[in-house]
């Protein structure tokens, strides 16, 4: 992947979100602040994107870069992780009152996780900076046990069933988060029946969900949108071949783009929506396709009602 993006590529995303980042302030270093990102989003014509936090509400955070950084939509998420309680409805409803867009449902604290990150303890140095973070947390005694979504039979919890109701209530859209393969199909399933409109199933090639083809098209016909986030191929997680594979097989229409950015070791997250469009035109994609993936789909993760 060349260092910079071309032209082309940032034409073709005026106007488009990124709705997956992590940046500061954090509670690990991240590579840019979230009123800098807004600026830089400003001058090259992008619309906005959506602040992620996997241990609090960015809700307020993003009024006040709003109101910083006039004419770049930049809206808030919770993610529903210990910090704020695990599956708690409170926290959700408090949330959609002061504006959030998106709740991801577990990630660091999910329960697929906690089986991702067993006997993890030794090799800090390769994992996630936010498994070293829960790692560090757990030598100082405090304990994350595991957010469970579903029971021992694989039924959707009354909590979940819940948060799904407030989803679907505020016009929020649901994210998979961190889960597991048959999490990801009882919630989904579940909030469908309970009115949720917006589903995205957060970044399936994750080596954590790493959904099958088959899976991937089974929630596409079930409405929800495929995050395809820049991170899981650029760090080697999966190979850019499967990825570039993934989309074709399940189609554009069905994919979204997200960076995931915002690790220091990473590229700009400024530049990564127009790397990933580079990638996508080099390997053949129609204009076409990736303006729906890059813009048209970013918008409606965004929750933008065209007119």
């Amino acid at each position: 992947m060349t260092d910079s993006p071309s032209d082309r590529a940032r034409e073709l995303l005026r106007g488009a979100y990124d709705t997956h980042m992590h940046i500061s302030p954090d509670v690990v270093e991240r590579i840019i602040d979230d009123i800098s990102l807004a600026q830089k989003f400003k001058q090259l014509g992008m619309a906005g994107f959506v602040l992620k936090s996997h241990y609090g509400s960015t809700a307020e955070r993003a009024g006040v870069v709003r109101a910083a950084v006039p004419g770049v939509d930049v809206l808030g998420a919770i993610a529903l992780n210990r910090a704020v309680g695990g599956i708690n409805p409170l926290a959700v409803e408090i949330a959609a009152r002061e504006g959030a867009r998106t709740v991801w449902l577990p990630t660091v604290d999910s329960v697929n996780e906690s089986h991702e990150r067993e006997g993890v303890g030794g090799s800090q140095v390769k994992v996630p900076v936010w498994v070293k973070l829960q790692l560090e947390l757990r030598e100082q005694g405090i304990e994350l046990p595991p957010v469970p979504v579903v029971d021992g039979g694989g039924v959707v919890l009354p909590e979940v069933r819940e948060v799904l109701g407030m989803i679907a209530r505020h016009g929020m859209l649901l994210a998979t988060g961190h889960l597991g393969r048959d999490e990801i199909f009882a919630v989904v399933d579940g909030a469908l029946e309970e009115g949720v409109a917006d589903i995205v199933i957060t970044h399936p090639e994750f080596p954590s969900q790493n959904l099958s083809v088959e899976d991937q098209r089974a929630l596409a016909e079930r409405g929800a949108l495929l995050e395809r986030c820049l991170t899981t191929p650029h760090t080697g997680k999966v190979s850019w071949e499967q990825w570039l594979s993934n989309i074709r097989a399940c189609g554009a229409e069905n994919s979204v783009l997200s960076t995931d950015l915002g690790q220091v070791f990473n590229p700009p997250v400024e530049d990564g929506m127009a790397l990933m469009v580079d990638r996508l035109l080099g390997a053949g994609f129609e204009e076409e396709e990736v303006y729906v993936m890059a813009v048209v789909n970013t918008r409606l993760v965004a929750g933008v009602k065209e007119s």
